[in-house]
């Protein structure tokens, strides 16, 4: 048996003391690969929960520029290493190399870490708010303790644990952070905290600025995100698993962030089948089938207008889906929530258009799969027929009439995304205010004819939305400076001395180009 990998705690690679194990494989090929990891006990939590306290402590002293040169030196190392990185993410998770990872995801990943790096040292993002009459300023600043960071499976770059964009937040607004790897890439991760160790040297960091444990016991991640020395906790995955998270921080009374799972409607008026209904079905197909289905925003739920153009779009679509190949999915566990999900669908009334079952072999693959139902069954269990079928699977929701499209939205969960395509011509303008208007309340991001997959890197972004997509509506993952603030808390100074003050909210303004509200006015200007 190889030698366990060591995990990250206090600035140095320790052999862990666990005697408990996991191997990831690749799951193209059902491969088992040889690197072996530990499944950290409580001892190693006690272990960076202790140094993150004190990283936090030492990271207030520090100027936002400190904070800046790490984000921006460390994702320089990220791109010196970036054949490597691809090489292992391709490996553990069979996801294209090129262009997925090495084109997209990885930039992305460094963009998001300049990104933060710039807000960190222009500081607008922390709201600097002053009140000459009353005395009294406020802004945005450290929560005073480490930010335990749980990775997904799907983004083994950008949403990863020691580098995606919950740490990048994390870290621009003043707070270390404990990452929690997937065990579905650890080798990827363990690359990644490498260079973030390196970066934190470069820079003269404390060195518990980044921590990282790949695996826990159940119970030992209820621990992390209540312990009192934790500041707040952000999580991307399996809604159980989240909502257990969520129970044992609020019941210590700290914050945490949840994307936890979300169907992504699209709603395609009539007007738009007659125009373009083959366009649109192609749409939805690269969309659904992109990365096999593995994005959180994948059209999970496509409702449909009564009629002929409706079930040619069934057609189309179908034989769309025969014809590709699946691609792998990202372990076998996805294999198995796929599979449960659609049997649990079909219970609730969904019946299969195509697909619907395992494919034998090597590898973690299931095949291409299309359900559909009617409206009036969703109405009737609109539970059942919204779980999310994390994978290569759609549903097609007909409906009677074009009265059933918004009491369909009305209907639908919390989600990420909800989307409508009409017609160029206005003919679907009225239907249009009729469904947009509800879906509205039920979606973060609402698109009009494009499909959701894919969340761009904007300051406008929101990667968010009502639960169950997210605990939270108010706050959104992606999109940097409001990412950013979930992890800061408002400080506010009454009547206090103007050198006793943060820099940022003294009468000078610091960099002559720091914007803040003063007396309710948007000013870069010096106060007074």
């Amino acid at each position: 048996m190889p030698e366990t990998q060591p995990v990250l705690i206090g600035g140095q690679w320790r052999t862990s003391a666990s005697a408990r194990t996991f191997q990831a494989i690749d799951p193209a090929t059902g491969e088992t690969l040889e690197a072996v990891f530990p499944v950290s006990g409580s001892a190693e939590v006690e272990a960076v929960l202790a140094a993150g306290a004190e990283a936090a402590e030492a990271l207030s002293r520090e100027p936002d520029s400190r904070r800046a040169d790490f984000l921006e030196r460390y994702a320089e190392r990220l791109e010196a290493r970036k054949d490597e990185l691809v090489e292992w993410a391709h490996r553990e998770t069979a996801l294209p190399a090129s262009p997925r990872l090495g084109g997209v995801e990885l930039p992305r990943t460094t963009g998001q870490l300049r990104q933060a790096a710039a807000a960190a040292r222009d500081g607008s993002w922390a709201l600097p708010t002053i009140d000459t009459k009353a005395g009294i300023r406020s802004v945005y600043g450290p929560l005073g303790g480490p930010v335990a960071v749980f990775g997904p499976n799907n983004f083994p770059f950008a949403f990863n644990g020691a580098a995606g964009g919950d740490f990048a937040a994390a870290i621009a607004a003043g707070s270390p952070v404990i990452a929690k790897g997937h065990p579905s890439h650890p080798t990827t991760s363990k690359l990644l905290a490498e260079e973030a160790r390196e970066a934190v040297r470069d820079v003269g960091l404390h060195e518990s600025t980044v921590q990282m444990l790949y695996r826990m016991a159940p119970k030992d991640g209820l621990r992390l995100v209540s312990d009192p020395r934790i500041a707040a906790s952000a999580y991307t995955g399996s809604r159980r698993g989240g909502l257990a998270l969520k129970q044992a921080a609020d019941a210590a009374g700290k914050p945490i962030y949840l994307e936890l799972s979300s169907v992504n409607p699209v709603f395609v008026l009539p007007g738009a089948l007659r125009e373009r209904g083959d366009e649109v079905a192609d749409e939805l197909f690269g969309s659904a089938l992109m990365g096999t289905g593995q994005f959180c925003t994948k059209p999970g739920i496509v409702v449909l207008p009564p009629g002929p153009e409706a079930r040619a779009f069934v057609d189309r679509l179908r034989e769309k889906f025969e014809a590709a190949a699946p691609g792998p999915l990202l372990n076998a566990a996805g294999v198995e929530s796929l599979d449960s999900a659609v049997s649990a669908l079909q219970e609730s009334g969904a019946e299969l258009v195509a697909g619907g079952a395992r494919v034998e072999g090597a590898g973690c693959r299931f095949q291409n799969t299309i359900l559909r139902t009617s409206s009036a069954k969703l109405l009737a269990d609109p539970e059942g027929l919204q779980r999310e079928a994390f994978g290569n699977a759609c549903l097609l929701v007909e409906t009677g009439s074009v009265d059933e499209l918004p009491k369909v939205a009305a209907a639908l969960e919390g989600n990420l995304t909800g989307s409508v395509y009409s017609d160029r011509g206005g003919s679907d303008d009225a239907l249009y205010e009729r469904v947009a208007p509800v879906l509205r309340r039920r979606v973060g991001r609402l698109l009009n004819d494009k499909m959701p997959t894919g969340v761009a890197v904007s300051p406008a972004m929101n990667h968010g939305g009502p639960y169950p997509a997210t605990g939270h509506p108010g706050f959104t993952a992606v999109g940097i400076p409001a990412s950013i603030r979930r992890f800061a808390m408002l400080e506010c100074y009454d009547n206090v001395r103007e050198a006793r003050l943060p820099v940022s909210l003294r009468d000078r303004n610091p960099t002559g180009s720091l914007w803040r509200l003063v007396d309710g006015s948007w000013t870069t200007a010096d106060v007074g």
